[in-house]
């Protein structure tokens, strides 16, 4: 039976258990991956926001930590990044296959999950600027 990495299993244990609910269903009958956040700290939130603004790389959050708390600065963390395994990053053909089956999960379960792919459907597009492919998180 499939199951998670011992780091992917500690990150998603950092999760709020709906989370932890559709990704343990996720990796027994969906497709291969693995989870690379969970629970941030405030000071990685910071780290993050940093990027693209006073330190190279471009902006991957909004977020910074302070005057705004991203879903997995809370305990327990309200959103999950996850990849697809072995593709990672890179495969945004992969990742569209993977979040519509996480969300078809979610969505079976009753859980309030949405996709960082999908912010502008659900959001103001302003406040992001970004689409997020790993990211997941609880609206609840």
């Amino acid at each position: 039976m499939p199951k998670y990495s011992p780091s992917s299993q500690a990150k998603l244990n950092t999760c709020h258990p709906l989370i932890i609910k559709v990704f343990n269903h996720v990796i027994i009958d969906g497709p291969d991956h693995s989870i690379v956040c969970g629970a941030r700290p405030v000071a990685e939130q910071q780290e993050l926001y940093a990027q693209g603004r006073t330190k190279p790389g471009k902006i991957v959050t909004n977020v910074d930590g302070v005057n705004d708390l991203s879903k997995h600065n809370k305990s327990p963390s309200e959103a999950v990044d996850a990849i697809p395994y072995p593709t990672g990053y890179n495969s945004v053909p992969r990742f569209k296959i993977f979040g519509a089956y996480v969300l078809g999960v979610a969505s079976a379960m009753g859980v309030p999950l949405y996709w960082g792919a999908d912010w502008d459907k659900d959001w103001d597009i302003d406040e992001h600027k970004f689409i997020d492919l790993p990211h997941f998180e609880l609206r609840l």
